[in-house]
Formats: C-alpha cells, structure tokens, sequence
C-alpha cells in the first residue's frame, strides 16, 4: 500500500474530530433538552397544587421547550429558573452540579467572614450586627452605617436592578442576599466597604476576612453551611430570661439548643431569637417546640397530593443528660424578621397558632412549602416543594409568613445607639408575665 501523503492525514484527523465535536455537540444539546424536559415533568408530576398556584404548566413548556432545543447548559439553566419563577412560589429552584457536589473540604477553605450582617433599614442597606471581635468590629465599622458600596460594587446599581426584575420575594429581600454574597470570600482575602457613618459622612474601611470558625454542615444537595449558636441570660428587676439563637435548623445544633432549654427552665421566660433564619430541616420543629407544651398538639399540617403530614409538638419529659423534667411552662416570645423562613415559620406560625407564645418583629419571608430534591439527566438539581403547609388554625403563611403579635421595626436610630427595641420589648412582655404558668395560652 502507498504511503498516505502527510497532508492528507491531517485532513482525515480534523474531518474526523469534527465528526467527533458534531456528535459531541448533538448529545450535549439533546442532554440539555431532557433535563428541561425532566425538570417540567417532576413539576407535573408532584406539584401539591394541579392548578399550578394558577400557572398553565402545559402552556409554559409549550413556550419555553423550543428555546432548550439545541440550547447550551447555562442557556437551559435560566430556562427553567425562569420556568419556575413563574409559580410564584417559595422552594422552587435549579441548584448548579458543581455547587450540588461541592465538598465540605472545598466550602471551608472558601468561607472567610466579614464579621457583619446587614438588612434594609428605611431603604437603604444598613449594618444591622456586628461578630463580637470580628473583623468589621475592629475595623471600627458600627451598626447603622449604610453600606453604599461592597468593593466594586454600588449598592444603588444594585437596587435599580432589582427593582426591574419582578419577583415573589421583595427587593429588600434580595438586595440582603447579594450583598451577603459579596462580603464572602476566601479567608485572608481582603474587602473595601464603603459606608455612610451616623452623621452620614462617607467612610471607608478595608479588612481581612477572617476563617468561619463555625461547624460546616453538608445537608442535601445545597451549599455547605455554617451552624451557629448562641445562648446569654438577660436580667431585669430581678427577673431572668434566657435568649436563644441559631442561624439554621440544622441537626448539629440540636444537641446545644436543648442544653440552652435546660439551662433556662428556671428562668422566668425564654425568648427564642430566630431574626435570620432562614429555616433547615423542618424535622426539628417538632422536638424543639416539645420543649414548651406538654401536650402533643398538632402545630401544623402539610399536605400533597397522596397524603398529609403532621408537625406534632413532641413533649419534652427528660433533660438532654437523661434527668426527669415537665415542658416549661413560663412565658416563650419568638423574634422574627424578613429573613424568618421555613422551619422558622413552621414552628413560630405553628406555637402562635396554639397560643403558646406571643411574635415579636417584623412579618416573617412566606416561604413554607417542604421541599425535596432530584438530580437531572446533566446533573444539576431541581429543589422543588411537593407539599403545602397550613397551621393548626388552618392559616396558609406561603406569601404571606407569620404576622407578629407585637410588630416592631428597627429604626437607623435603634441601630446607631446599640438598640435592640425587638428583643428589649420581649423581655419586658416577659418580665410582666413573671411567674404566670400557662402552657394553653400565654399571650
């Protein structure tokens, strides 16, 4: 046989791995198309709602499918975020493959803090906490500062963006998200804040964010958190209150709230702080609010389309190290915020319901729905509710969250004096309810 001429093999070659990039490309985009094809269908399939919170789902995917025709993963992504946008609904989203399969190890390494929370307070992006020794608090950054700029990025830009962009959740709400998600970074890293002071003057400040010292916790397919926790003793006029505060419903912390509980069952109330929370695993409800009814009363009802799911109130009768108690019995205030989510809501919306303790703050985010994940054909994750949740009183709080007993909002001026008018209105509450016991009713 003669020799192939050189140039004519490396003709050969590349025809031959076009073909290769053809086929590649033609089960790329056929790979996209089955996970939104995949994605719609689990919706159909177990949406606990057949009228789609009044969404035509067949209609949405006669729209949306022929724009994933042949499109690439990202493009496909936003396609069914924007699908599920559309329901109007909490708990509905498309988790990323890379950000579903990150490891612990990965997140730990990337998790420097700032050391400051922010809300909107009056409009504007305010630091409303600040970590005690943390970065931004020796950085000589104060509560009630306005954040107007979080390295290259404006906070007003940020707000104009929003406020074009329709969504379930309000713009407060997600102005507080993305700006969270700038303060991150790797530890070490560092961070220009631009900051109008308590006189408004501009200021800024530059730190080094510093390792989470927090416990990682990998739950489901969702990014690592990060449980915290807190416990402190509050006394006024000789009366004594235990506050409680976790970030997330997450089982590692189980262990340490219960503790708390039994630490304060001789005080006289216990406040449970859940400003922030966004919510976990709604499996915890139950057992914690088995601290403070000695009944098991249903706090709520989930409800799909085969079956329904009760939240009991599961009495506490021992102590975490095994010693004989009743449920307390004293006066129990709950804080919530817009941040207040979920599990938060379940247990709050659910103890208010049943009367067993009063709300304090600000209306909670509506979001309430349980939710369960399943893995797509690409290997993104599709986090989508299968149930809905009514309290005990048959109160619907998805869009609505929980209506305070006592509403109460954070003023700059609260915040530029180190006040905290929601928690000091719940231990006065508390301290003029000393000694009452009334585990029925104990607003």
């Amino acid at each position: 046989m003669a020799p192939v001429p050189r140039a004519m093999m490396i003709a050969g070659l590349v025809a031959g791995l076009g073909t290769r990039l053809v086929a590649q490309a033609t089960q790329t985009s056929d790979l996209q198309l089955a996970t939104f094809d995949a994605a719609w269908r689990i919706v159909w399939e177990t949406h606990f709602d057949t009228t789609f919170n009044g969404v035509d789902w067949k209609a949405l995917r006669d729209e949306f499918r022929p724009r994933a025709v042949g499109a690439p993963r990202d493009s496909v992504q936003r396609l069914i975020s924007a699908m599920l946008a559309r329901l109007g609904q909490s708990h509905f989203s498309l988790i990323p493959a890379e950000v579903a399969d990150e490891s612990t190890a990965d997140r730990v390494r990337g998790n420097g803090t700032a050391g400051l929370e922010v809300r909107m307070v009056e409009g504007r992006v305010t630091v409303s906490k600040l970590e005690p020794g943390g970065a931004a608090e020796a950085a000589g950054i104060r509560t009630g500062w306005v954040v107007t700029a979080v390295d290259a990025h404006r906070i007003d830009s940020l707000l104009a963006r929003l406020q074009a962009r329709p969504s379930r959740n309000p713009v407060a709400l997600r102005a507080v998200i993305n700006v969270n998600g700038w303060l991150g970074g790797r530890p070490d890293s560092t961070l220009t804040l631009h900051f109008l002071d308590g006189t408004d003057q501009p200021v800024v400040r530059t730190i080094v964010r510093r390792a989470d010292p927090s416990l990682p916790v990998k739950w489901g397919h969702f990014p690592t958190f990060f449980a915290r926790f807190a416990s402190r003793e509050v006394k006024v006029n000789g009366s004594r209150v235990g506050v409680i505060w976790f970030n997330n419903w997450l089982v590692p912390l189980v262990r340490q709230v219960d503790s708390a509980v039994d630490a304060y069952r001789g005080h006289d109330g216990v406040i449970l702080d859940l400003r922030g929370n966004t919510g976990g695993v709604g499996a915890m409800v139950g057992g914690l609010a088995g601290h403070f009814t000695d009944r098991a009363d249903t706090l709520g009802v989930s409800r799909t389309r085969t079956s329904t799911l009760y939240f009991v109130a599961n009495p506490r009768r021992a102590t975490s190290d095994g010693r004989r108690v009743a449920p307390f019995a004293g006066p129990v205030a709950i804080l919530t915020d817009e941040l207040s989510g979920s599990a938060s809501e379940i247990f709050a919306g659910g103890l208010q319901s049943l009367h067993r303790v009063r709300v304090f703050g600000d209306t909670s985010l509506g979001g309430v729905l349980p939710a369960i994940w399943d893995r797509l054909p690409n290997g993104d994750v599709l986090y989508h509710a299968f149930g809905e949740f009514v309290t005990a009183t048959g109160e619907r709080l998805e869009g609505r969250g929980v209506l305070p007993d006592q509403p109460i909002t954070v003023t700059r001026a609260d915040l530029l004096a180190g006040r905290d008018p929601v928690l000091d209105a719940a231990v006065r509450w508390i301290v003029s309810r000393r000694g009452t016991k009334n585990p029925g009713g104990t607003r």
